[in-house]
């Protein structure tokens, strides 16, 4: 039984400011993504270099982008979420059930 009141609490770090949450469409090369946000906005987005090594980015994988302040074509990826993370952030209603086709 405390194995299952584990699952239910989930640390999720939300979108403050500028940032949103977006999907990854396509991986460009080097630190790079193209980036399909929530906002409507797709973004060149890049790891910054603290996250290289650490972050992994797949293709359809849901992130966390914050825009830089003079290219809002631009943006840097703070975080990854995981599946269990995602499923909290749609209880919150901040993510729709979603498909690439959508956008």
């Amino acid at each position: 039984m405390p194995e299952e009141q584990q699952e239910e609490f989930v640390r999720v770090k939300l979108p403050r400011g500028k940032q949103t949450i977006g999907i990854v469409e396509q991986r460009l090369g080097g630190s790079r993504a193209r980036v399909k946000c929530f906002d409507g906005k797709s973004r060149i987005c890049r790891i910054p270099g603290r996250l290289k090594r650490k972050l992994w980015i797949r293709e359809n994988d849901t992130i966390l982008v914050e825009p830089w302040e003079l290219d809002d074509t631009k943006g840097d990826i703070i975080f990854k979420y995981r599946e269990n993370q995602i499923a909290v952030l749609k209880k919150k209603g901040l993510i729709k059930n979603i498909s690439t086709e959508e956008f």
